[in-house]
């Protein structure tokens, strides 16, 4: 028993909760690059206009908008990359190959489009933009912004991992370094959860549901999704198949949780959950789902 001597209870936090956090989270996520840029373009613009004297003011201004409008444009796409390919310490090698290529066709668009909004704004002004030289000079411009490409990858992953520490991460089990396990590691009844230095235990069948996210699982408990490092197939045979059913390819419920099955045309169903969630069901998986509730798994 020695080996879950630090863990306590799961309780009520209180002070700045991850709940409270979640109201105001997406407002944040999306405002926070605007403002940004905003902050920057205003920094930068200063510094252009001074270290440009001979160019009228607002050409420098031109130049530094045009750029943080692309950059902001190109925020998005970056976020679905370092999702799809983190790099972290048992991934970098596989994946920093592929971030340095994405940071080329980065740089291509980036420059591409703050040059066409440059030319529109000299010609609106009655002037003419040029660029010079396209590779000498898209080769300058790359070496900023492949800097900027992995300064931002490096700050959405630590975003990432504070939320994760924030919200708690879900562990499975594992076997104690002395003497026989106190419950079956291979289907556990529960889970371990670290957040913020502290550890709890997740009992399996408070799970609402599990949603596949990238690398990880999200188990579902009373509003709150705790990121489990697994695979939807690794963690599906280690769950109670009384309980879990796998219902879509990214989706696992708990039956105890699912109120309401509602058929679709397309031969696929919607899950309506006891807290009002609604989770597809793929047609795939609807015959089995009825089975369970001793219905014929056609009509």
């Amino acid at each position: 028993m020695a080996w879950l001597c630090r863990i306590r209870p799961m309780g009520i936090s209180r002070g700045f909760s991850f709940e409270s956090f979640q109201r105001w989270r997406r407002p944040f996520e999306i405002g926070f690059w605007p403002v940004f840029f905003v902050v920057n373009t205003i920094f930068n613009g200063i510094i252009s206009v001074m270290d440009h004297p001979g160019f009228p003011p607002w050409q420098p201004w031109v130049w530094e908008s045009s750029s943080a409008i692309l950059m902001l444009m190109l925020v998005p796409a970056l976020v679905v990359v370092s999702r799809r390919w983190p790099i972290r310490f048992e991934t970098w090698q596989s994946n920093l190959p592929r971030h340095l290529v994405y940071s080329v066709l980065f740089s291509l668009i980036h420059v591409t489009g703050m040059v066409l909004l440059r030319k529109l704004a000299y010609a609106a002004a009655g002037h003419h933009y040029d660029f010079g030289p396209w590779w000498p000079t898209f080769g300058y411009e790359y070496l900023k912004d492949v800097r900027t490409y992995f300064w931002m990858l490096v700050g959405i992953g630590l975003y990432r991992l504070w939320v994760m520490r924030f919200q708690g991460e879900a562990l499975l089990l594992a076997e104690p370094d002395v003497g026989p396990p106190v419950e079956s590691v291979e289907q556990p009844e529960r889970f371990l959860v670290r957040k913020l230095g502290k550890e709890f235990l997740l009992a399996a069948r408070e799970i609402e549901w599990l949603q596949a996210s990238g690398n990880y699982v999200n188990l579902h408990v009373r509003a709150r999704d705790y990121p489990l490092r697994v695979t939807m197939a690794g963690i599906e045979t280690r769950l109670d198949a009384q309980h879990f059913v796998r219902v879509h390819r990214s989706y696992v419920i708990n039956l105890d949780f699912l109120s309401e099955i509602e058929p679709l045309d397309t031969g696929d169903a919607r899950l309506l959950m006891r807290d009002g969630m609604k989770i597809p069901c793929s047609r795939r998986y609807r015959a089995a789902l009825r089975e369970r509730f001793g219905q014929p798994a056609a009509g």
